[in-house]
């Protein structure tokens, strides 16, 4: 008795429960989620990311650092993100809404990043953070990213933008350094990671 047709509608049914349980079910789910607004002040949540962090995350994504950090804080019975303070609530499928790539990530050598511009808001703090991670936590295992910087020669005065380097890391006298363009837009998507807003399915601890 020839058993291929039973065979292969047996295969067939079998990547088809699994695409309708992948994607078709997720997609129902959660595909059409719309961004909250706030009634009484009119702030729409997730916010709408500027142009240089768009550009940021290509930064982010290109330089690997989705392979050392991730973006999802866990609830409080499946680990300790909200008491390590790394956010006020666990993330949930609407954060995520605004951006073009989501990046989870699946290891922590680092910590996580779903709030890190809650954490570190200012911009000249990421930049000395990403030329050189150890200038501020001795023990960090983080690469330097030096190469997103320019050193070059002072003309007139030195840039408002110029790096406030001490020690090994002070450029040569007349010369300063300063974040790139790609350096820039990255500390901007760095800042831009910022969940600290309620919403109705996970609401501030």
């Amino acid at each position: 008795m020839n058993r291929l047709p039973t065979l292969f509608i047996g295969i067939l049914f079998t990547f088809a429960f699994a695409w309708v349980g992948l994607v078709v079910m997720p997609y129902a789910q959660i595909g059409r989620l719309q961004p909250e607004v706030n009634a009484d002040t009119g702030d729409v949540f997730p916010p709408t990311p500027s142009g240089l962090a768009e550009a940021g995350q290509k930064v982010y994504a290109a330089n690997g650092c989705v392979y050392c950090h991730s973006q999802q804080i866990r609830p409080e019975d499946a680990g300790s993100d909200l008491a390590r303070g790394w956010g006020s609530r666990r993330t949930v499928p609407r954060d995520y809404i605004r951006q073009s790539k989501v990046f989870l990530g699946t290891m922590r050598t680092g910590p996580d990043l779903s709030d890190a511009g809650f954490r570190f808001p200012d911009a000249k703090w990421h930049h000395l953070h990403m030329y050189n991670p150890r200038s501020l936590n001795a023990y960090s295992i983080m690469p330097s990213f030096k190469y997103l910087y320019i050193t070059r020669k002072i003309v007139g005065q030195k840039s408002e933008d110029a790096l406030d380097l001490k020690g090994d890391d002070a450029p040569p006298a007349g010369y300063e350094v300063v974040p790139s363009e790609d350096a820039k837009a990255l500390a901007a998507y760095l800042i831009s990671l910022n969940r600290r807003y309620p919403l109705k399915e996970a609401p501030e601890k």
